[in-house]
């Protein structure tokens, strides 16, 4: 019995100073490095300064001002057979397009426009075609083929045509629909998809999301997202009184009154907005 307390002493013994002396360092440490979020993109706020009719049949794919015309341009689905593939100039007082060109629908789905150097390009849908017309006259007057699957929405810099294809990428054309670069969009690190209608606003790119009430900023040199414009508002109104009215698609900027007007598809009405500070 006394061997086996002296053995059960040293075994304690044993244990206690192994345990005691355990260096610091070789004790695991939680980590206390500090969670950053990301920031919270800026939310742009507006007023709505007036509001115009819209046709309910206007499957808008294209928006924009040019000399103090506003020009729209439309699609046809199949499902949908009072739509067309047009564009024009919209007559504010009834919400109608003063066709100046309607394309053959059973073969191309009219898309986004833009007006450059006198110039109106036209994009399609599916058929990696580019229409261009005399912007004085609306006579065809040269037609391009991109490498993009799909064209959706148009704009231009000043310089260069820019174009939304659906995905997260804007691809920048010159005037003869070579490119000249692709843009990543991206939020806070992740890629921005469904970029559809295009506006080019004071240095930035605006762009609808294809299913959403959401407008965003881009910044053209990082492709980050700097800015978003709720108008699921708008879209809502829209909506009680149309109850066929689609996705928001549609951004005009008017450089002389400073205002944009945004719209969507078989939208019963056009809104002008002033974006506040």
């Amino acid at each position: 019995m006394t061997h086996f307390k002296l053995l059960f002493s040293l075994l304690v013994s044993m244990i206690l100073f192994s345990c005691g002396t355990e260096k610091p360092q070789d004790i695991k440490k939680i980590d206390e490095t500090p969670v950053v979020e990301a920031p919270e993109t800026p939310i742009i706020s507006y007023s709505v300064v007036n509001s115009y009719p819209h046709n309910i049949n206007s499957f808008t794919e294209g928006f924009l001002f040019h000399e103090g015309k506003l020009y729209e341009s439309t699609g046809a689905p199949e499902n949908l057979p009072q739509t067309k593939s047009l564009f024009g100039m919209v007559d504010l007082e009834t919400g109608d397009i003063q066709t100046k060109v309607e394309i053959d629908k059973s073969i191309y789905f009219g898309e986004g426009i833009s007006i450059l150097n006198d110039k109106i390009y036209q994009l399609t849908y599916k058929n990696q075609t580019a229409f261009v017309y005399d912007a004085k006259t609306y006579k065809p007057i040269a037609k391009y083929s991109y490498q993009n699957k799909e064209g959706w929405g148009l704009t231009h810099d000043g310089k260069h045509l820019i174009m939304s294809d659906g995905s997260n990428y804007l691809t920048f054309f010159d005037e003869h629909f070579n490119v000249t670069k692709t843009l990543d969009v991206s939020e806070n690190g992740y890629a921005v998809d469904f970029l559809n209608e295009l506006e080019y606003i004071k240095g930035f790119i605006y762009a609808n999301i294809y299913t959403t009430s959401t407008i965003v900023k881009i910044d053209p040199e990082s492709g980050q997202v700097v800015g978003k414009i709720d108008i699921s508002n708008l879209f809502q109104a829209c909506k009680s009184k149309n109850m066929y009215s689609l996705e928001t698609n549609g951004i005009a900027y008017d450089s002389i009154s400073d205002n944009i007007f945004v719209t969507g598809k078989m939208w019963p009405t056009i809104y002008k907005l002033k974006m506040l500070p």
